[in-house]
Formats: structure tokens, sequence, C-alpha cells
């Protein structure tokens, strides 16, 4: 029996998904569905392979990822195509976030080695006769759930952590993108063909709790606020631990002294790119009084010229168009006004650039996440408002602040993971600084050291060398030796500072 096709959206017929493009309907591809047994199967085969990838030691791992950044980066072109037929985004887009991806490949497996080997820590006073030896040991098998949005980019920043850190993967793409997951772990295969270091597990939801409680010893997760809470929930029975990156609700703030033009630029990127589709996309725009309006006029100015269809690619997930509608009436009957697009933007599978203003703080619009190419506007009388209202929000995963003399110091009061200064969005690509966020955004990092820390766990071995000094970690201690170490206290850490 044929199940009913909607552009887009994945179905299962016969075991086997079926993934197709959300603007033409066109088949991507089929790929075989993993039941709890296969997904069993694969952690199985991954915990072998995970002895034979960590005895490479980080220079073997290091020669092989590196194999598999180049490989990636001759058939950059293939994979674009295969992102366009399966998310339908634009090829431009996919070749600029794969270059992110590949730079994260290439960060982790150059630093894996200074960030996560072994190292001796310095003795402290009180436990001189002592020498501490430090090491970062893989977990074993990680599991990676991905996100369809950017599914090149978000899912290779834990595996290659992961793997530079010497643990195999297990890969549960998003159903709404197998086929361009299952490229990943092919060409990954190819110059990796000894064991199944990386693999790929497909299907739904049940796939994705099926690799929650396998028996993986760690789960990277990215997507909603609203799965992460059921993936966390899965984790738990058997405390798992999780790394999370969810929804955000971003802000950028526009200063007094900021370059409108430059601010207009990357508000209408940070908003608009990927169909608005981006966890860190600009969705709220505090501008202050004195450079509101040039900012808004230089906004519309800019979006106004971009073309679904083009620029603007459809909307991957369908049900995510009503919620964009939704947003957009609600803020309107709120009292909001478009000064581009509104309520007629939403054209299924598309949706036109919209910008609004005067949209109430208590609207949908402001409070909830949109996932479209909207963005609010809203005046401010200075800095200090902006931050207050960029904060007053559940979820911190990151933000923008354009302006000159201040920028930096706003940048550190908003509540949030990452902040670009003076440009959107671009955070996401720099291999030595850590991304995640906090509150409803999640916990964790990837990226940078912090990130390869996650899919390590620490080992701390002390050493005795000598006799100790203070003998009171004994039965053997007398009074005179708590009287030695009360007194070694107070002229080490009684004086006031």
């Amino acid at each position: 029996m044929t199940a009913t096709r909607v552009p887009g959206v994945p179905v299962i017929e016969d075991g086997v998904m079926i993934s197709t493009n959300p603007a033409t309907g066109a088949e991507a591809g089929r790929l075989p569905v993993s039941d709890q047994a296969a997904v069993g199967a694969a952690v199985a085969r991954a915990r072998e392979a995970a002895q034979w990838w960590q005895s490479l030691g980080f220079d073997g791992r290091r020669e092989r990822l590196l194999r598999w950044r180049s490989l990636i980066v001759r058939r950059i072109t293939e994979l674009a195509q295969i992102s366009k037929l399966e998310t339908g985004k634009p090829e431009a887009d996919a070749i600029v976030e794969t270059a992110a991806a590949i730079e994260h490949l290439d960060w982790s497996a150059k630093n894996a080695k200074r960030v996560l080997g072994p190292r001796r820590t310095r003795s402290r006073v009180l436990t001189v006769e002592h020498g501490g030896h430090l090491e970062y040991l893989p977990y074993g098998v990680v599991g990676v759930i991905g996100p369809w949005n950017y599914p090149i980019v978000t899912p290779i920043g834990p595996i290659s952590g992961a793997l530079a850190a010497g643990n195999a993967v297990v890969f549960k793409p998003s159903e709404y993108t197998p086929v361009l997951g299952q490229w990943l772990v092919d060409t990954f295969a190819e110059v990796v063909p000894e064991h199944p270091v990386l693999q790929a597990v497909h299907g739904m939801g049940d796939t994705g709790a099926a690799l929650c409680r396998s028996g993986v010893a760690k789960i990277a997760f990215t997507g909603s606020t609203a799965t992460a809470k059921k993936v966390m929930a899965a984790c738990a029975e058997n405390l798992v631990p999780t790394v999370i990156e969810a929804g955000g609700k971003d802000a950028m703030i526009v200063d007094a002294d900021a370059d409108i033009a430059a601010a207009a630029d990357a508000a209408v990127w940070g908003s608009m790119t990927n169909a608005g589709q981006t966890c860190i996309g600009i969705e709220r725009v505090y501008a202050v009084a004195p450079v509101y309006d040039a900012f808004v006029e230089a906004v519309v100015e800019r979006a106004g010229k971009l073309r679904t269809g083009a620029e603007i690619g459809p909307i991957t997930m369908p049900k995510q168009l009503d919620i964009i509608r939704e947003h957009i009436d609600d803020a309107l009957a709120k009292g909001g006004r478009a000064v581009l697009g509104g309520a007629s933007a939403v054209q299924p599978p598309y949706v036109a650039p919209t910008v609004l203003v005067d949209v109430p703080d208590h609207s949908l619009e402001i409070r909830d996440e949109t996932f479209g190419p909207t963005v609010t506007i809203t005046k401010v009388a200075d800095a200090d408002e902006a931050v207050r209202k960029a904060n007053d929000t559940a979820y911190g995963l990151g933000g923008s602040v354009f302006g000159k003399r201040d920028a930096v110091r706003i940048a550190r009061r908003l509540r949030s993971g990452m902040v670009a200064v003076n440009s959107t969005l671009t955070f996401v690509g720099v291999g030595n600084l850590p991304f995640g966020g906090t509150g409803d955004s999640g916990f964790g990092r990837i990226h940078g050291d912090d990130g390869l820390r996650e899919f390590a766990r620490a080992k701390s071995i002390l050493v005795r060398r000598g006799p100790s000094a203070i003998p009171v970690q004994s039965y053997g201690r007398t009074p005179k030796h708590i009287a030695a170490l009360i007194k070694t206290l107070r002229l080490l850490y009684g004086r006031r500072t």
C-alpha cells in the first residue's frame, strides 16, 4: 500500500523511508528504516570499531579525518546539489554551510591532541608530595541526532569532535534529510573503510528514542526545545549524558553609533538566510531611537529585493507554514504593522520576506520561535532598554550587536551562549570558539576546546612522590600534626585579601 505523499514530508513504505523535495515533491532518495534491533546492532558494531579507532591515537585519527575533510572539499558541489534536492535550499547556501563544516572538521582533527592529550598538573602546597596526571578518555560510542535545517554543519560539529576524541559515532539524521546524512557516512567510509566508525540509522522519532536507549555513552542532539526534552527524558532512564542545542529567539541590538548600512545588511541575512529556518537566526531587532527610522528603511530596501524560489527557498517542514502564518497574524492583530510582506506572505511552500514593526512584547512573533523569513524591529530609547528586551526570553542561544564604542560591553550583557559584534551568525563557522546556549536553548558545547572535552571524560591520577610533611591522612596522626595543619592553613589562607 502506497502512503499519501506531501512534498517534503518523509513517508515510510514497506520499511523504507522516502525523502522528497519540499518545493517540487521530487524524490531525493530511499533508505531502509532502522528499528530498535537495527539500532542496537549498529551500536554493537560501533563498540568494536571504537576500540580500533582509539588504538590509532590522535595522530592516526587526525590523518584520516583530514582525508575526509579533503574529500568533502573536492565533492562540495555534489553535496550542495543533494542538499538542494532534499531541503530546497539554494546551492550557494549549502556551499556556505559546508565551508563552516569543513572548518570544524579541520580544527577538531588538528587540535584534539593538544586539548585532550595527557598532561601533568601542578602540585599544591598542602599535597606537594603528590604528582598529578590528567587524561581525557573517549566515551566509546556517541550518538548524534541531527536537524534538517543545517544538515551538514550542525551534525559535523559533534561528529568531528566525537571522532577526534576517539569515539565511534552512530548518527541519526533528521527524517527530512536522510539522504544527505547517509552521504556523510558513506564518504567517511571511503577514507576509513576498515571498520564502521561512523554509521547512520534512519527513521522517525522512534528511531531517535531507540538510539537514546541503545547503550550509547553520550548523545548530542540538535532540534526543537520540545524534542530536546523528550531526548533528555529517554537518556535519563540510563543516566546517559547529553549535549543539547535547542531553539532560539535571537536578538540584534543596533546602537546609535552603528554602521546602519552594514547593520541592515546583516539583519536581512541573519533573519532571511535559509528562509529564516535558523536556530541562531535574528528574529528580533532592537534599534535605538536616533537610528531606528533609517535602519527600518534600509532593511526594507534590502529584504524587498529577495525573491522566493531564488534567494529564499521553501519552508522545509510544511507544518511550519501554519506557525509562521499564526505569528504574523497575531502580530498584526495586536497592533503590529507589516512594512514588508505581511498577511499574504505565506504562499506554500514559500514565505515572502516579512518585516514587522510596532509589535507588542506579548505577541507570538516576539515570544516564540517563528523559524521563517520574518523579523520584528522595535524602537528603544537606548542600549539599556534594548538589553532588557533582548534578555526577556526563555531562550539564550545567540545574538548580535552593531555599534562602535559600547558594542562589546553590550554583547557581554546579553544572556546567550554566543554574540556576534558587527556581524550575524558568524560564530557558527569559527572552529576554535564553543557553540551552544543557555535556558531553553540547551546546554553543553560543540566546537572549540570546550566542544572537544564534551566527548571525552576527564580522568585524574595522583601519584605519591614522597612522604607527607604533615601526615594527617592516617590514623598515625597526632595532635601535633593537626596543630601544624591549622597553623599552615592560617599562614596560607587565613589572611584577608
